[in-house]
């Protein structure tokens, strides 16, 4: 019986693997990270529609272009006619890094900014506190959905 058996090493276990399932392809390629860098692709055009307000914003908030040399497998689907020579641009969006402090201070910043407004909120509210019928702060959310009507 021991004749009729293959010996281990001669063994394909490939045949026993599950078929890949096709997925459809990613519209953008994802960025080759270096560390301390946070990539995002922004917006350069719209329809066809040159968008230099919305670049130079974003360039001055401290977010640069990132060069096709960079991302050597981005350079085949990178757009021949870029108004960014030498970037990576796909479809009217453009691949910029930042370093990773500038998105921690800017997310700072802006959760700085939340709190403020919810403090004024507050502050306004408990404003109207009136001791004979005393209000109460209670932050509470919910979701509702509608009757289907």
């Amino acid at each position: 019986m021991a004749e009729n058996r293959l010996a281990r090493e001669l063994e394909n276990r490939t045949a026993k693997e599950r078929p890949k399932s096709w997925a459809p392809p990613s519209t953008l390629p994802e960025p080759d990270r270096l560390p301390g860098y946070d990539y995002r692709w922004i917006r350069t055009s719209t329809l066809n529609e040159a968008d230099p307000r919305n670049v130079s914003m974003k360039l001055r908030e401290g977010w640069e272009p990132v060069k096709a040399e960079e991302q050597p497998h981005m350079q085949i689907v990178a757009d021949a006619n870029s108004r960014h020579p030498g970037c990576v641009e796909i479809g009217g969006l453009l691949l910029c890094k930042t370093p990773i402090e500038l998105v921690e201070q800017r997310n700072e910043y802006y959760q700085n900014q939340a709190n403020n407004q919810m403090d004024s909120v507050n502050n306004n509210f408990m404003k109207e506190n009136d001791p004979r019928a005393p209000l109460f702060r209670d932050h509470k959310t919910s979701v509702s959905f509608g009757k289907g009507k």
